[in-house]
């Protein structure tokens, strides 16, 4: 604990005061909105699974996994890529009007592909067909995610808005899910509540960005819209090939077994989930920014500075994952209401996972900061390659623990990818004196 706390307050002094006060701002308005994101789950999971019971919970856990295919299409690299962007010309308006208004169409055109990608493969296949208005009902929350700016309040600094749009979009899940959602049958209702309320929310942060932001849509240019496709695209197919091996797990479940043990193990999955991104989700996106600025001015010190960040989450890791191990029964009575094994073990296997994601996280940011996203990318197809196939032998071999085990061994085969790379990466420019990584 001694050695965590020289390091942040090392790191910190390494920002100047400007840095410290604009990412320490960031983080707080993030961290308040992770908290809040945390706190709800926390009450509406359990609610949800007993009131509709494991087999619908299931149902809609496979149909969200579903979905979230079709919202990787939409967001495809932008929110890298336009955050980067952003970031970079966050004083010039006419530019970032102009950035803005070339993602905003593309992610449109994408989210049209996406509804008759969906439209074609409910009809067609039997097993989605027989449930088309769960489906239908959750592709509102890709329209929702499509329309929300959040790459711009990133590039732009601006992370409050995020926080007060999404939590007074928790606010409003959870007073409809406890007022709308009283038994089994009304499981339609979830679906139906979490997209009406990711739309709103987008539509509001559309409103901020073009009230409040002075951002100005036009229609762009064919040389504008190619210009952001092509900056996002190593992200889009690394975000594919991330989700091949993390949305398939439930997936893959939902195929090969039922409903019941896909909703034990989605329990599972969305706690560690939880432990995987809050508070390190709120400070990835805080510092990404301020980091490029860093790189950009002085690539040696972004370098320092990623290591002494990378370093802290580790120790954090060391310390509050045990602690969520050893109660990990008692987690689960308070979500599933009983020891159940199959959400007990998974979580346990699980949380060697997000202990090996958190020690990556910003070795993997860094690569994007440094415009390295042909190597983030080839890292995490060639995992999807592997890990995807892997999935499916142990999920078939050995139902849920399958997957568990199977996410174990990606997220290693990352961390380890990653750590020699930038190691290699930082060799190079030490020996060939050629500039930052060659």
């Amino acid at each position: 604990m001694h050695s965590t706390l020289k390091l942040i307050r090392g790191t910190y002094r390494m920002a100047g005061h400007h840095e410290r006060r604009t990412v320490l701002g960031n983080f707080a308005s993030l961290s308040t909105l992770q908290a809040i994101t945390y706190i709800l789950p926390i009450v509406i999971l359990p609610y949800l699974f007993r009131t509709i019971g494991p087999e619908k919970f299931g149902l809609i856990a496979f149909a969200q996994a579903f979905i979230q295919y079709f919202s990787i299409l939409t967001d495809y690299g932008f929110s890298v890529s336009a955050t980067k962007a952003i970031s970079l010309h966050q004083t010039r308006h006419e530019k970032v009007s102009e950035i803005f208004s070339s993602v905003m169409t593309a992610k449109a055109a994408l989210a049209f592909v996406s509804l008759l990608l969906l439209g074609c493969i409910v009809y067609f296949v039997p097993r989605f067909r027989q449930d088309w208005l769960v489906y239908a009902l959750s592709f509102g929350s890709v329209i929702g995610n499509t329309i929300f700016p959040v790459w711009l309040f990133q590039g732009t600094e601006k992370m409050k808005h995020i926080a007060d749009i999404n939590i007074l979009g928790g606010l409003l899940l959870a007073v409809f899910i406890f007022s709308s959602v009283r038994g089994p049958q009304d499981y339609l209702m979830v679906p139906l509540i979490n997209s009406v309320v990711i739309l709103i929310t987008g539509l509001l942060g559309q409103y901020i960005a073009l009230r409040e932001l002075g951002v100005k849509f036009r229609f762009p240019g064919q040389a504008g819209l190619r210009e952001q496709l092509e900056a996002g695209w190593d992200i889009f197919i690394a975000n594919v090939a991330i989700n091949a091996y993390t949305t398939t797990r439930i997936f893959a479940i939902g195929l090969l077994t039922n409903n019941t043990i896909t909703g034990f193990y989605s329990i599972a999955e969305r706690i560690a989930g939880l432990c995987q991104t809050f508070p390190l989700a709120s400070f990835s996106q805080a510092l990404f920014p301020r980091l490029s600025k860093i790189y950009h001015k002085s690539k040696p010190r972004a370098l320092q500075f990623m290591r002494k960040i990378q370093q802290i989450t580790v120790n954090i890791s060391l310390i509050c994952l045990p602690l969520i191990f050893i109660f990990t029964p008692f987690i689960s009575r308070i979500v599933c209401g009983g020891d159940y094994e199959e959400t007990v073990l998974s979580l346990r296997l699980l949380l060697i996972a997000v202990f090996f994601v958190s020690a990556n996280a910003f070795r993997v940011q860094f690569l994007l900061v440094c415009g390295k996203t042909h190597i983030y990318s080839r890292i995490h197809v060639i995992m999807a390659m592997i890990g995807l196939p892997v999935i499916f032998l142990l999920i078939s071999a050995f139902s849920y623990i399958g997957a568990a085990i199977a996410t174990i061994f990606i997220e290693t085969s990352i961390f380890t990818i990653t750590f020699f790379t930038i190691k290699r990466l930082h060799a190079v420019r030490g020996t060939k004196r050629k500039g930052w990584f060659g």
